[in-house]
């Protein structure tokens, strides 16, 4: 069984909750890169972000290293942004056409997650999404049992397909 990790991440949670997965899962690590992307902080990347879920952008991504097909397994994070998935993974979804994928969703933020997994599954709805998780600031507040709470999730997902 071929797994992997995919995900987006702007200030490092979603990376970091990801890595955590895919290592204790022996998974691919793969991450969306957007070509021209604009960091910002504070106010200004709310007001960045915000708009551009509600525009449903889709920013032009760097090049994967893998071919998504190959896979039996996915693993797919974003940090929430405006309640929704961040734009690079918007990108990927429209790009790819997963159709009877195995899937296992996450997400970080640092509110509340909105409808991130709702809009995830519509996303996905040729799919057999098989749990999903979040995760409120893993940088920031108990990294370790957020850290914990991620492998036992991904290892469950693992462990019921064998």
């Amino acid at each position: 069984m071929k797994k992997a990790v995919i995900f987006y991440s702007y200030e490092g949670n979603t990376k970091f909750m990801a890595e955590s997965i895919a290592k204790e899962i022996e998974a691919d690590l793969i991450e969306l890169k957007p070509k021209n992307e604009k960091k910002s902080k504070g106010f200004m990347k709310y007001f960045w972000g915000g708009r551009a879920v509600m525009r449903n952008i889709k920013p032009e991504l760097l090049p994967l290293n893998k071919d998504i097909q190959e896979y039996d397994v996915l693993f797919i994070g974003t940090p929430v942004w405006a309640f929704s998935y961040a734009p690079a993974l918007n990108s990927f979804l429209s790009e790819n056409q997963f159709i009877g994928k195995k899937i296992g969703l996450f997400c970080c933020h640092g509110g509340g997650k909105g409808n991130v997994f709702k809009n995830m599954k519509e996303a996905l709805e040729n799919n057999k999404i098989l749990g999903e998780v979040d995760f409120f600031e893993p940088l920031k507040k108990e990294t370790e049992a957020k850290v914990k709470k991620a492998k036992d999730w991904a290892v469950g997902i693992v462990k019921d397909l064998e």
